[in-house]
């Protein structure tokens, strides 16, 4: 009986342990996640606003709920850093950094900068939480296309 009860403690265990393993309910719902990243806008790079505006980073929300931004980064290799402020990205959407001026929306927000921020030949994309916490990376190392679905 001893040896029973061990093992059926041992059997829970293991089990209980299992569970704890599982992924999360928002794990399992999806994640928020860089998207694309257009990294040579169409054209001659002259600085120009639509030039720079058709640089940009997509950031895509595959969970069932809005989340907030607020704080989260996108930086290149060079740490050139944009910082969202408040802006709840609804569930199932995409947003879209944009290197220049514009004004924001629920789908486009701008950078302000008078300069691209990704290289034409290689660069990495990283979004992180407020807290630091990395979320992901996108890298590409190509001339050949302008654009990296990450």
């Amino acid at each position: 009986m001893l040896r029973r009860t061990r093992t059926y403690a041992a059997v829970t265990a293991a089990a209980a342990a299992g569970i704890l393993l599982l992924p999360s309910q928002a794990q399992a719902a999806g994640s928020v996640h860089l998207y694309k990243i257009y990294y040579d806008s169409p054209g001659t790079d002259n600085r120009s606003n639509t030039s720079l505006n058709a640089e940009y980073v997509q950031i895509r929300n595959t969970t069932g709920a809005g989340v907030n931004l607020r704080g989260w980064t996108v930086t290149d290799a060079s740490n050139h850093k944009y910082t969202f402020g408040n802006f709840v990205l609804g569930k199932g959407k995409i947003v879209t950094v944009h290197t220049g001026r514009g004004t924001n929306s629920a789908a486009h927000v701008y950078q302000n900068r008078a300069a691209y921020v990704w290289n034409n030949d290689r660069d990495t994309a990283t979004l992180r939480k407020s807290n630091g916490t990395r979320v992901g990376a996108c890298s590409y190392n190509s001339t050949r296309y302008d654009y990296k679905w990450c």
